[in-house]
């Protein structure tokens, strides 16, 4: 029953009247989102509302969210240490399990320290905002992922968004600032919708020539990208000219969690200056022991990320030839442009008739008119699951349903 509150005048009014007006506008757009059980565990099949669906809608990319492994190390770490941190990193909450994550991360990354983070939106958001303020600017490519869009707007900094990958148009605004304190150029490596990566190399030579700090988000890259797994940063050999790396324990690695890495002196400030670090209980001592075992199955298994990229470029070949627009990817993310809200949904819902899960991305996650299917590409989708997929494909694209004109953005 909605709350009535009286004003002086006697009038009455429900606070939160405006909700259900709100949210029937979202749902005459085709933008209402609900909410979803999962039965079980997170693999290439889930049970979802109940039903048996083949999973191309997780992050869980080398297959490792249900891998005995992870589960086991975490039971260990339950035994030894318990569930909770109860307090946050810098009181008491930073455990031992917690110190051998961060250990292994820095050692696999390459670089002297990093720093653990409840989650790699907290990671982004925490390490913006700590680095740069009101008398500096931010460079922020457009398609950068949300975490990395409120970091900018929670420092306070001038922020100037630069065309999706586009290095001379980033160019032009870094000579338009020479009178800032400080300079951040941010990116994320793999962007989560697109599936392209960002150009590395360039984004290093520009943050060289104007003296600038360059941060990445590898989150969608960590663990598949690199010939150690790093991410795109050593895909394209720049890993040793980053000097602020992001990324997440919550995709390929299976967990949740996020982290920074770079130099002693980045973290030292980050553990004293990045708000969601120090005002945020430490995750459960489990959750970094899962962690770091999946570290070394990155590590010791390269065979996963081969085999997961050879079969994502297969996998857009084939679509590409039925005739479906793809965009610009070139990672085990695959989107599937159809533009139109409505229509995208329907089609999710056609391929979950058929057996498949592909989720629909819609505004506010992309720009108006983009809306997609985001086909995500894990270790445990075999051939014959793709041959089936495919076949399920063709079907909607050869029939009356699909635009034979469907464009990309």
């Amino acid at each position: 029953m909605s709350k009535s509150i009286s004003s002086s005048s006697g009038n009455k009014f429900a606070p939160l009247g405006w909700v259900d007006s709100e949210l029937s506008e979202l749902a005459q757009h085709g933008l209402r989102r609900s909410l979803r059980i999962r039965g079980g565990a997170q693999g290439a099949t889930i049970r979802l509302d109940g039903r048996e669906l083949i999973n191309f809608g997780s992050n869980d990319y080398l297959g490792l969210a249900a891998d005995g492994r992870l589960v086991a190390a975490a039971r260990r770490a339950l035994d030894s240490e318990g569930w909770g941190s109860g307090a946050s990193p810098l009181i008491c909450g930073r455990s031992e399990a917690h110190a051998r994550l961060e250990e292994g991360i820095a050692e696999f990354e390459g670089c002297p320290a990093a720093l653990l983070f409840p989650s790699g939106f907290a990671a982004n958001a925490g390490t913006v905002a700590a680095l740069v303020g009101r008398e500096d600017v931010v460079f922020s490519d457009a398609s950068n992922h949300a975490s990395l869009i409120d970091g900018c707007r929670l420092a306070r900094a001038e922020i100037q968004v630069y065309r999706h990958g586009d290095c001379d148009h980033l160019r032009t605004l870094l000579k338009q600032s020479s009178s800032a304190r400080r300079r951040l150029i941010v990116t994320d490596t793999l962007f989560s919708m697109d599936g392209d990566l960002a150009p590395l190399p360039q984004l290093v030579a520009l943050s060289d020539e104007f003296g600038c700090m360059l941060m990445v988000d590898e989150a969608h890259a960590t663990g598949v990208f690199g010939k150690n797994g790093r991410g795109v940063a050593e895909h394209f050999g720049v890993d040793a000219q980053i000097d602020i790396k992001v990324g997440t324990l919550s995709k390929a690695l299976g967990g949740a969690g996020g982290f920074v890495c770079g130099s002693r002196a980045l973290v030292d400030w980050l553990q004293n200056r990045a708000r969601p670090y120090v005002y945020s209980t430490a995750q459960p001592p489990a959750v970094a022991a899962a962690a770091l075992a999946a570290l070394h199955i990155v590590e010791s298994e390269p065979q996963r990320r081969a085999e997961l990229l050879q079969r994502a470029e297969s996998l857009r070949s084939q679509l590409a030839t039925q005739g479906w627009p793809l965009g610009t990817s070139t990672s085990q993310i695959i989107p599937i442009y159809v533009n139109d809200a409505h229509r995208v949904m329907q089609l999710s819902t056609r391929l979950a008739e058929q057996g498949f899960y592909v989720p629909g991305i819609r505004p506010p996650t992309v720009p108006a008119g983009q809306s997609l299917l985001r086909l995500s590409l894990c270790h445990g989708h075999h051939d014959v699951i793709l041959a089936r997929f495919l076949q399920a494909m063709h079907g909607l694209r050869e029939g009356p349903f699909v635009s034979q004109k469907a464009g990309t953005p």
